[in-house]
């Protein structure tokens, strides 16, 4: 049982030096009490517990003590203990350079990527939180397994099979921070098995070219047309990243004959697919498309994430790999899945049915919004063509000829952010010319969703 006297004050680190004990122990309480590491006010250990701390006797501390409050520095009152004075003079904080401006966020933003923040489901997350801790085994807590806890594996073996129509096995599935650590892995293990090139898509997001070029691979893009990317022309290539389900930011899903060329180009030349389904659940016009991964499960690697229908932050993406490449990306983890606790939360938010509803209050929500925006655009501006918009969370505005860039402007100047088409084609990619915005009609909050729109419309030509 811990003594009375060692549950008062504070912990405290001194590091008393000097020709005495008192001497050392006085000149570093100054520096603490003068540098402001002891701010006015700081009530200090006892003399005994201090003592204790350090190991000396506790008169050198009560004499130190004394020293400091006869200073002026400290002060020392019946009931009150020892504390630093408030008056007691510190050291003029050291001369810093000017922090660099930066240009403050735009008050209106349609930049794609992101989801609603503020409907995120924070009570039913919470509730889910609280029924996982309380069911985790001690062990739970420990290093684990590399490719993520057992419970969320599972959970996600049987949703993906329910809903996307994956092929998935609990053993098969690796859990990662995001698409971005997935795709880094796979980057990774693909140039250590000697590729050099990876095939893309000529429009998507130079963020996920710029990675696998870190890991050593060149992104080749692919012919692309008004049907989407024509995978029938992939040729000496390693491996290709497509979005069969949705492509961004076009917003067309890959023609049942292009999945078909893509599934005989890998079994052909051994070739490997990695498939970003980024927001498989948000479907409106259409017939759910099914995953690629379905059609050959051993050369297709599935890759899904928690950033579109919950929150990028919580950095809780995942795999469905093929069984040959399991060790290689465990081994490539590391351990360095997300935080156990939000593993377990996801689990149990699965399970329990909360990700359905979510994903259902979140799918009408933002098919009201998909619809205000065709609306307003067709009052407000009929010559813009709106593209893209039977899925996801983003829709495609095509312009005249030669406005992009002005159209990207005028918005920033009304306040609102919001990408052009051209920030999004790869640079070594063969296209004609096509100015178009790209709107994620997701990223506001409800409340500002009609202001965001009317400031729209305004910045149009």
């Amino acid at each position: 049982m811990a003594e009375p006297w060692a549950t008062l004050g504070i912990d405290l680190h001194l590091e008393p030096s000097g020709p005495g004990l008192r001497r050392g122990l006085t000149d570093a309480l100054r520096e603490a009490v003068r540098s402001g590491r002891l701010a006015p006010g700081t009530r200090l250990p006892s003399s005994r517990a201090l003592a204790a701390d350090l190991g000396i006797a506790r008169n050198t501390v009560a004499d130190a003590y004394a020293d400091l409050v006869a200073e002026g520095r400290l002060t020392a009152r019946q009931g009150s203990g020892t504390r630093v004075a408030d008056h007691a003079p510190a050291r003029p904080p050291a001369r810093r350079p000017p922090a660099r401006r930066t240009p403050g966020r735009l008050p209106y933003d349609l930049i794609p990527g992101t989801p609603d923040l503020a409907s995120f489901p924070r009570t039913a997350w919470l509730k889910a939180a609280r029924r996982a801790l309380a069911a985790a085994p001690n062990d739970a807590l420990g290093y684990g397994d590399p490719r993520g806890r057992a419970e969320l594996r599972t959970a996600l073996a049987d949703y993906l099979a329910r809903v996307r129509g994956v092929r998935a096995d609990p053993e098969r599935v690796v859990v990662c921070s995001g698409f971005a650590h997935g795709l880094q892995l796979l980057g990774d293990l693909l140039h250590a098995r000697g590729a050099r090139t990876l095939a893309v898509e000529p429009y998507g997001l130079d963020v996920h070219w710029d990675l696998l070029e870190r890991s050593g691979l060149r992104t080749v893009p692919l012919p692309f047309d008004a049907q989407g990317p024509r995978t029938e022309e992939l040729g000496d290539v390693p491996a290709v990243l497509l979005n069969p389900a949705h492509q961004f930011p076009m917003g067309g899903a890959l023609l049942p004959g292009r999945r078909a060329a893509a599934v005989d180009w890998a079994r052909r030349t051994g070739g490997l697919i990695l498939e970003d389904d980024y927001d498989g659940e948000f479907r409106y016009d259409r017939q759910p498309v099914g995953a690629l991964q379905d059609l050959d499960p051993d050369h297709v690697v599935y890759l899904g994430t928690a950033s579109k229908s919950l929150a990028p932050g919580l950095r809780l993406g995942w795999m469905v790999l093929p069984p040959s490449l399991v060790p290689e990306v465990t081994r490539l983890a590391g351990g360095r899945s997300p935080g156990v606790l939000d593993q377990l939360t996801l689990a149990e938010f699965i399970t329990s049915g909360a990700y359905d509803r979510h994903v259902r209050a979140a799918r009408l929500r933002y098919r009201r919004r998909r619809d205000a925006l065709v609306a307003a655009l067709a009052a407000r501006a009929p010559q813009v063509r709106v593209g893209g918009i039977a899925a996801g969370l983003h829709a495609v505005l095509h312009l005249p000829p030669g406005t992009e860039e002005p159209v990207v402007r005028a918005a920033a100047w009304q306040g609102l952010a919001v990408h052009g088409l051209a920030r999004h084609r790869h640079p070594a990619a063969a296209l004609a010319p096509l100015d178009a915005l790209v709107v994620g009609y997701g990223t506001p909050p409800d409340h500002a969703w009609a202001a965001t729109l009317e400031t729209l419309c305004r910045a149009l030509p």
